[in-house]
């Protein structure tokens, strides 16, 4: 994995404002991608962004943490939180910051128990396929407590997609896809470039697959964006 978001954020982080990273996706067109807004403060980050940090209780596990940015909240506010991501720059960043707990891992492989497990930003994406979201969710499941809680938003991104004259939407056959919601990354930083799998699920899919492996899932709040914050917990 050559991790150039990850590398990237890390540069800006050193003051290297002036490098483009640019991002597509196998159904959108190259776009310059704002690595400030990695670094948003409380007030700057969406509404269910913010909501699921008030909802935040207990010792914390915030997945796919990024810079961090979650955790130095919850850390201001007193709570114990740890973040956690595969990648090894932002982990970097995240200690940079100030960020007390942090953890380099897969978190297929981590092993914990905690209160509350964050997964913001479209983090249940980290599952990649809709086929590998059974996988996540029971490796989340038995990080939990008991009477803890999953927090985590997606995007139903069926607007995307054009529709005909009866209303339904034209999904266009994919070989690389199974479901709408599976998107292909790249990203172009440094000459380089390098492409990973995404999830964007709708909350009916997610709402299903929650309660095959044991976890009710409950809408918390809905965005402007077609973007949704929901709770699991043990059923």
């Amino acid at each position: 994995m050559k991790d150039l978001l990850g590398k990237s954020l890390l540069d800006y982080q050193l003051n290297d404002r002036k490098s483009d990273v640019r991002v597509s996706t196998n159904i959108s067109k190259s776009e310059y991608l704002s690595r400030a807004h990695f670094f948003r403060s409380f007030p700057q980050m969406i509404p269910i962004e913010q909501k699921a940090l008030t909802l935040a209780k207990g010792r914390i596990l915030d997945v796919g943490a990024g810079t961090g940015s979650h955790v130095l909240y919850l850390q201001e506010k007193g709570l114990d939180a740890v973040a956690l991501d595969i990648s090894p720059a932002v982990i970097e960043i995240c200690q940079l910051r100030g960020v007390k707990q942090t953890i380099i891992s897969d978190i297929l492989d981590y092993q914990g128990k905690f209160d509350t497990i964050l997964l913001l930003m479209n983090g249940i994406g980290i599952s990649k396929r809709l086929s590998l979201i059974d996988i996540y969710l029971q490796k989340l499941k038995s990080l939990l407590n008991e009477g803890g809680q999953i927090l985590t938003t997606s995007t139903d991104i069926i607007y995307m997609f054009d529709q005909d004259e009866d209303g339904s939407y034209i999904i266009p056959f994919n070989e690389e896809t199974e479901y709408y919601g599976e998107l292909i990354y790249t990203i172009h930083y440094k000459g380089e470039k390098e492409s990973f799998p995404w999830l964007f699920i709708d909350y009916n899919t997610l709402q299903r697959a929650a309660n095959n492996n044991g976890l009710s899932c409950e809408l918390i709040e809905e965005g402007d964006d077609y973007n949704y914050l929901v709770r699991m917990t043990h059923l």
